[in-house]
């Protein structure tokens, strides 16, 4: 009899495990993908604000490397920031008792990753009046706003079901959120 029952949890297991590990290898398959797009999406941003700014080659090789450079840290605590906010939720759901410790330092945890932001946002406007004017720099501000603000959008489109492309399937172009004029996205 404890055969057949191990049998039985062996059969009912063996599917789940299969699609755990296809998603296991789907989702890095989405990681590298995610990769390879950020890059080229960067790289078309800053192509788009070498010429808009006017940038000479120095100007265009130090705001690349800042950019990469303080990138890298603000990714990184976006993420961290991103698994605060999930942690939080977790805690958070109807029916379950949330435990006041854990959220007390994960509430924490998002401050101090707030202020860390902060903080990177200072040093990399300190570097960049370096060597870039003070109008370039507040023209740069501008279009990574817009920049920023316009990936929030294709994300919640996302989340939608309605993908990052205007391609078959996808929802029509949603108007902005200001005024209903739809400026040209970067």
């Amino acid at each position: 009899m404890r055969k057949y029952i191990l049998l039985g949890l062996a059969v009912l297991l063996a599917p789940s495990l299969a699609a755990q590990q296809r998603d296991t290898a789907r989702a890095q398959g989405d990681t590298a993908e995610a990769g390879r797009l950020r890059r080229e999406i960067e790289q078309r941003f800053s192509n788009r604000v070498q010429e808009q700014l006017n940038l000479t080659p120095d100007q265009t090789t130090k705001l690349r490397a800042t950019q990469e450079r303080f990138g890298t840290r603000r990714r990184a605590l976006m993420q961290q920031q991103m698994e605060r906010r999930h942690a939080i939720e977790g805690q958070m759901q109807p029916g379950m008792p949330a435990n006041s410790d854990s959220l007390r330092k994960l509430m924490d945890g998002v401050q101090t990753g707030r202020a860390e932001m902060v903080k990177v946002d200072q040093e990399e406007n300190r570097e960049m009046a370096g060597y870039l004017t003070a109008v370039q720099q507040a023209r740069f501000q501008q279009m990574r706003e817009q920049f920023i603000r316009r990936v929030g959008e294709l994300r919640m489109e996302r989340r939608e079901g309605r993908g990052f492309g205007r391609g078959q399937g996808m929802g029509p172009r949603r108007p902005a959120i200001r005024g209903g004029a739809r400026r040209r996205g970067i």
